[in-house]
C-alpha cells in the first residue's frame, strides 16, 4: 500500500467526524433531552367519589427529562404546537399515568383517562386545597402569546380511574424517583366522612397505603422496628456492650428488660409531643447516645456488676427512646389512625432485632472466649474497641452541639412546659423502676439453696 494511500484511509474517518459536527452546528434541535433536574416537588392529591377515583398531579415540566417540548424564541414554551401534537398528554400518561399504580382492595386499577391537563405558571397558588386545584386545572387555558420559559413551567393534571366504591381500601406506588436526583411527593388522600391525610414521600416509598387498618399499620411498624435496630450501628454496639460481661439468661433477662421498658417509655411519649421540640434536643440525644456507649465499655473494662448495670441501662434507655423516636418522626404518617398500635408494633420490631443479635452475639462470644482469649482479656479488648469508636462518635456529636446557643432558660422551659405531663411520666418510670428492683431482689429458682 503507498503512502498516499494510506493517508486517504486515515482522512476518511476525519472527514465523517467533521460532517456530523457540521450538521449539529447548521440544525440545532429545538430542545433536547435534557439533565435531570436535582430536586423535585410533586404535589398531588387522591380523592375517590362515588365509582370514580380522582388524582391531582402538579409536576415541574423540567422534571421530564426526556420530553422535547417546542419552544419559541429563547427558550419561550410554545403551547399551541405542543397541544397539537398532544405531547403534554403523552407526557402525563408516560410519567404519571404508567407510573403512578393506584390499587382498590389490593387489586391494581386501570390505566387512568387524563380528563384535564394544562401548563400553568410556577407561582400558582391553586395546589394549596383539592377544590382550588381541580377548579384551576379545569378551568381557561394561559394564553398562548405568554411568555413562559420550559423550564419554569409546572404541569397540571387531572386524572380519573374508575372504582367499585369510594368506600374501599385504597393504596398507591408513585415510582417518580426517576423525575430528579431527589423526589419528594406531597400527597393528601381525601376520603369520604375521615379527615385529609397528608403524606411526605421520599424517592420510591413503595407501597403506601392512604388509610390502613390496624394490622397492616402493625406489620409495617414491626417491619421498620426490626430494620431499624439492625442499621443503628451505635444501637447495636450499646447492645454488645450489655451482653460482653453478661450471658446469663437472668442477668440478660433482666438488662434487656430495663432497656426495653425505658426506650418504650420515651418512644411512646415523644410521639405524643411530651418531649422538647428545640433545635438542640436531637443533637443532644445522639451525643448521650454516644457516650453512653462510652460510659458502658469503661465499665465492662473495669468491672461491671449487674445489680448497678440494669439501673444504668435503664436510664441510657430512656436517652435511646428519644433516637428510635426521631427515626419514626417522618414514617408516623403511615400509621393512619392507629398511632399507638405502630408505636408498640414499632417496638416489637425492635426487640425481634435485638433478640436475633443477641442469638448471635451470645453464644459467638461464649466461643471466643473459650478456645481464643480468656473472658477478662477478651472483656478489656472488645471493650476497648467499642470506647474508641464511641469516644469519636461523642467528640463529633459534641462539635454539632456545641453550634447550638443552649441557655438555660431556653433548657428550662422545653423541659418543663407542661409539668403535669412530665409529672405523670415521672410517676411511671418510678415505677418501672421499682419494678425492675424487686425482679433483682427475688432469689433465683435455678440456684440451690446454701447448706
Amino acid at each position: 500500500m503507498t503512502t498516499s494511500s494510506r493517508q486517504q484511509r486515515l482522512a476518511r474517518p476525519f472527514a465523517l467526524l467533521l460532517l456530523v459536527l457540521g450538521l449539529l452546528l447548521a440544525f440545532p434541535a429545538r430542545q433536547a433531552a435534557h439533565d435531570i433536574p436535582a430536586d423535585v416537588t410533586v404535589r398531588a392529591f387522591v380523592k375517590p367519589e362515588g365509582q370514580r377515583l380522582r388524582l391531582l398531579v402538579r409536576v415541574p415540566l423540567e422534571a421530564l427529562s426526556d420530553m422535547a417540548f417546542p419552544t419559541i424564541g429563547p427558550g419561550f414554551l410554545d403551547f399551541e404546537l405542543a397541544r397539537e401534537r398532544n405531547q403534554f398528554e403523552d407526557a402525563a400518561m408516560v410519567w404519571m399515568g404508567q407510573e403512578v399504580q393506584i390499587f382498590e382492595n389490593d387489586v391494581r386499577l386501570e390505566w387512568p383517562e387524563v380528563t384535564a391537563i394544562k401548563i400553568s405558571l410556577p407561582s400558582d397558588p391553586s395546589f394549596e386545597t383539592y377544590e382550588t386545584a381541580l377548579a384551576h386545572v379545569q378551568g381557561p387555558l394561559l394564553a398562548a402569546g405568554t411568555q413562559l420559559p420550559w423550564q419554569q413551567a409546572v404541569l397540571d393534571v387531572l386524572f380519573d380511574y374508575d372504582i367499585q366504591s369510594d368506600q374501599s381500601d385504597f393504596s398507591i406506588q408513585p415510582s417518580l424517583e426517576r423525575m430528579g436526583l431527589q423526589v419528594t411527593t406531597v400527597l393528601r388522600f381525601l376520603a369520604p366522612d375521615t379527615p385529609e391525610r397528608a403524606f411526605e414521600l421520599h424517592g420510591a416509598p413503595g407501597l403506601v397505603r392512604l388509610d390502613p387498618r390496624w394490622h397492616q399499620a402493625a406489620f409495617r411498624f414491626v417491619a421498620m422496628g426490626f430494620e431499624h435496630i439492625l442499621d443503628g450501628i451505635d444501637h447495636l454496639l450499646f447492645l454488645a456492650c450489655l451482653v460482653i460481661p453478661f450471658r446469663k439468661l437472668r442477668a440478660l433477662a433482666i438488662i434487656v428488660t430495663a432497656f426495653t421498658v425505658a426506650h418504650s417509655v420515651t418512644l411512646i411519649a415523644s410521639a405524643y409531643d411530651l418531649a422538647p421540640d428545640a433545635l438542640w434536643f436531637p443533637p443532644l440525644v445522639e451525643t448521650l447516645i454516644a457516650m453512653s456507649i462510652v460510659y458502658m465499655a469503661f465499665e465492662n473494662i473495669v468491672g461491671a456488676q449487674v445489680q448497678r448495670r440494669w439501673a444504668i441501662t435503664f436510664l441510657f434507655g430512656l436517652v435511646h427512646g428519644f433516637g428510635f423516636s426521631f427515626a419514626l418522626r417522618e414514617t408516623l404518617q403511615f400509621a393512619g389512625s392507629h398511632l399507638l398500635t405502630s408505636l408498640l408494633a414499632f417496638n416489637v420490631g425492635v426487640e425481634l432485632g435485638q433478640l436475633l443479635v443477641l442469638v448471635i452475639l451470645v453464644p459467638s462470644l461464649g466461643l471466643l472466649f473459650r478456645y481464643l482469649v480468656a473472658e477478662r482479656v477478651g472483656t478489656i479488648i472488645l471493650s476497648a474497641l467499642v470506647a474508641h469508636t464511641s469516644w469519636h462518635w461523642m467528640t463529633e456529636r459534641w462539635g454539632v452541639l456545641t453550634q447550638y446557643d443552649i441557655t438555660w432558660a431556653a433548657f428550662s422551659q422545653a423541659m418543663f412546659t407542661g409539668g403535669m405531663r412530665w409529672m405523670l411520666l415521672t410517676l411511671l418510670l418510678g415505677g418501672c423502676a421499682w419494678y425492675g428492683y424487686k425482679a433483682m431482689q427475688a432469689p433465683d429458682p435455678t440456684q440451690a439453696p446454701a447448706d
